[in-house]
C-alpha cells in the first residue's frame, strides 16, 4: 500500500471543467475541456490571465462552449518552456495539437492531428467510438498519449509517438493496461506526468460507457508506469468521490512527491478546486 495525504489546496475562480494542468514558475498553465483559451494561475498573486490557443468563429464563445462544438482539450504536456495540449479525438472535431511557449506567452503553433489519431486507432486496433486521449507526456524525444477506456470495450491503452513530427513522419507502438476496478467498473487514464524514469498517471471511474457522455463518479487512483518496461509498478485509490482529471509535480524531495491535481466536475461552474497529493516515493 502507497502511503500518501490529499488535501484540497485552493480553488481558482474563472476556471471551469479543468482538464489538465502543468505548475511552472509558480504558476500554473491550466486547461479546459470546455474552452478555447488556455488559463495562467499565479500562485501567489493569486492573478488569473487566459491566452487564446485556438482561434473561433466572431461572436462565439470561448468558454463554457456547447458540447458538441467544444475542442475538448484533455491533455497537456510540458517540456522545458513549451506546452503541447491535445484534443481528445473522441469527435472529428476534436483534433487540434497547439504548441504554446510559456516563456513569451503565445502560441506557437496549431496543428491538425487527424491523420495521425486515425493511425494510431487503426494500430491499437481501437474504434472510434473507443479512442479518446486524456493524457501527454513528452521527454524530448518520444511521445506518450493515454487513451482513456471509457468507451464501450473499454480499452486503456498507451502509445508511444517516435518521429520528427506529428503530421507525416511519425512511428507507433501501442501498449493496453488492465487498470483496477470500483464496483466491477474498470478505472480508466485520465492524465499523467513524467517524473525522472516514471510516469505517474490517474485513473477515475465514471458509471459510463461513453467517450462522450459523462456518469456518476466512482473515485480515482494515483499509478506508475515504469517507461523503460512500460509496465505498472503500483496503483493507489485516493478518494471515492472526485473525478481528478490534471496531474502535475508541484514539489519534490528525497522522500516524497507532492503533486498538484485539478477536478472535472462536468458543470458549467467556473470554479476549479486544486488538490494537492502528497506521495511516498
Amino acid at each position: 500500500m502507497q502511503k500518501f495525504q490529499l488535501e484540497l489546496l485552493f480553488q481558482i475562480i474563472g476556471i471551469g471543467s479543468a482538464s489538465g494542468l502543468v505548475f511552472k514558475d509558480n504558476s500554473l498553465f491550466i486547461i479546459s475541456d470546455n474552452s478555447s483559451v488556455l488559463y495562467e494561475y499565479n500562485i501567489e498573486s493569486k492573478n488569473l490571465e487566459s491566452h487564446t490557443i485556438l482561434e473561433t468563429a466572431s461572436g462565439a464563445p470561448t468558454e463554457n462552449i456547447p458540447k458538441a462544438k467544444k475542442p475538448d482539450f484533455e491533455a497537456i504536456a510540458n517540456f522545458g518552456e513549451d506546452c503541447y495540449i491535445f484534443g481528445s479525438g473522441s469527435t472529428e472535431n476534436r483534433n487540434k495539437m497547439v504548441h504554446f511557449d510559456t516563456n513569451q506567452k503565445q502560441k506557437i503553433k496549431e496543428t491538425d492531428v487527424t491523420d495521425l489519431y486515425l493511425v494510431m486507432q487503426n494500430f491499437g486496433n481501437t474504434k472510434p467510438e473507443d479512442f479518446n486521449i486524456e493524457g501527454a507526456v513528452y521527454n524530448g524525444e518520444n511521445w506518450f498519449l493515454f487513451n482513456r477506456g471509457n468507451g464501450k470495450s473499454g480499452k486503456n491503452g498507451i502509445f508511444t509517438i517516435g518521429g520528427n513530427n506529428l503530421i507525416d513522419d511519425f512511428s507507433v507502438l501501442y501498449n493496453s493496461y488492465k487498470l483496477p476496478k470500483i464496483k466491477g467498473i474498470q478505472s480508466s487514464f485520465t492524465d499523467a506526468v513524467r517524473v525522472d524514469g516514471k510516469i505517474y498517471f490517474l485513473a477515475t471511474v465514471e458509471d459510463t460507457k461513453s467517450t462522450y457522455d459523462d456518469g456518476t463518479v466512482l473515485g480515482t487512483f494515483i499509478g506508475r508506469l515504469d517507461i523503460e518496461k512500460m509496465k505498472i509498478d503500483f496503483t493507489e485509490k485516493i478518494t471515492a468521490t472526485h473525478k481528478f482529471e490534471g496531474l502535475t509535480v508541484y514539489k519534490e524531495n528525497n522522500k516524497t512527491i507532492e503533486f498538484l491535481l485539478c477536478e472535472d466536475k462536468d458543470n458549467d461552474d467556473l470554479k476549479s478546486d486544486i488538490y494537492k497529493l502528497t506521495l511516498d516515493k
